[in-house]
């Protein structure tokens, strides 16, 4: 009769195949879902990054478009998927902290069904206008808005979205009231912005910059602590008489929950490394990117933090998206 291995043994045991499991990881492509649509700041930001650990893990990483309900759709695929490594979802604050607080139901739990893996890069955002807006600065917009209150508009990439939270958390610290006209995607509120259809909205620098510089929108601040190496003549919106509001984007990795730990760390090890390659580097901040590549517990504390303080703005503002 063959002894019955003790308590201990197992986990030995299992502590033994998960190492050498990690270690020979990966040994076929990764998927990786973008719940948002291709060519956007998730995918853009994704994209030269995963080239950078395909070639240094010798596996592909490949991207896979989900896009559709502000990110839930993708999220969902991911989130239910084998939590064995080979699938990773790619995330926003957006999809993963303001989500949460803006659908009544989600398919899926950021908590129970996601770990973090790192937090690639972050954006500031920035409140721009037409260039006709007979305002000089933030301090003029603000006096604007309150002598037409809810007369003004302002544009969004969507319902629920970043954007929207942003505005909407500007103009409650502003007091002030604004008509809300939500679009299907960047891409057409830029070109109503451009078109002064609506009147002011908040964007990431990735999308903005470009349009100010070409002299189509005017840059009426940041909202960060501190101007942007990228667009240092952009004053902060507390430098230009508004409110000192730190706004932006995060874009991040996410994995299903169960993944082995060996693995997590695995991937954040070689995030860490990719993004330390000049090369890389440069590419984002030319962009307005900041890369971070945080470790796996401080990203997950960023998402708490993240979707507290955005849960308050949601249900100040009372957005809700169906």
């Amino acid at each position: 009769m063959r002894p019955v291995p003790s308590a201990a043994a197992l986990l030995v045991g299992i502590a033994a195949c998960c190492s050498s499991f990690a270690q020979n990881y990966p040994s076929k492509p990764v998927r990786v879902i973008v719940p948002f649509a291709a060519g956007g700041g998730l995918d853009i930001v994704l994209r030269p990054l995963l080239q950078k650990m395909s070639e240094s893990m010798h596996q592909q990483f490949v991207i896979d478009v989900r896009a559709g309900a502000n990110g839930i759709i993708g999220t969902e695929i991911g989130a239910k998927a084998p939590a064995d490594g080979y699938t990773l979802i790619g995330a926003t604050t957006g999809s993963i902290t303001i989500n949460p607080s803006v659908y009544p139901k989600l398919p899926f739990d950021v908590n129970r069904d996601l770990v973090a893996v790192s937090n690639v890069g972050a954006t500031s955002f920035v409140m721009v206008v037409h260039p006709s807006l007979n305002v000089q600065n933030v301090r003029e917009f603000i006096a604007l808005a309150k002598k037409h209150p809810g007369e003004l508009t302002y544009g969004s990439p969507g319902i629920g979205g970043t954007n929207h939270l942003a505005a909407e958390y500007f103009l409650q610290q502003t007091g002030t009231t604004m008509v809300h006209v939500p679009y299907k995607g960047s891409q057409p509120l830029i070109a109503d912005l451009i078109g002064g259809h609506v009147i002011m909205g908040f964007d990431s620098m990735m999308a903005t910059m470009p349009q100010v510089r070409a002299g189509r929108l005017r840059a009426m601040g940041v909202a960060a602590a501190r101007r942007s190496p990228v667009a240092p003549e952009v004053p902060t919106l507390a430098e230009a008489g508004g409110p000192a509001l730190v706004i932006g984007s995060w874009y991040g990795l996410l994995a299903p929950a169960g993944t082995p730990r060996e693995i997590i760390a695995k991937l954040n090890a070689e995030i860490t490394k990719a993004l330390a390659i000049p090369e890389l580097r440069e590419r984002y901040q030319s962009t307005g990117l900041e890369p971070i590549g945080n470790s796996s517990e401080q990203f997950a504390v960023e998402i708490r933090d993240d979707t507290a303080r955005w849960g308050k703005v949601a249900r100040t503002a009372n957005v809700r998206a169906e």
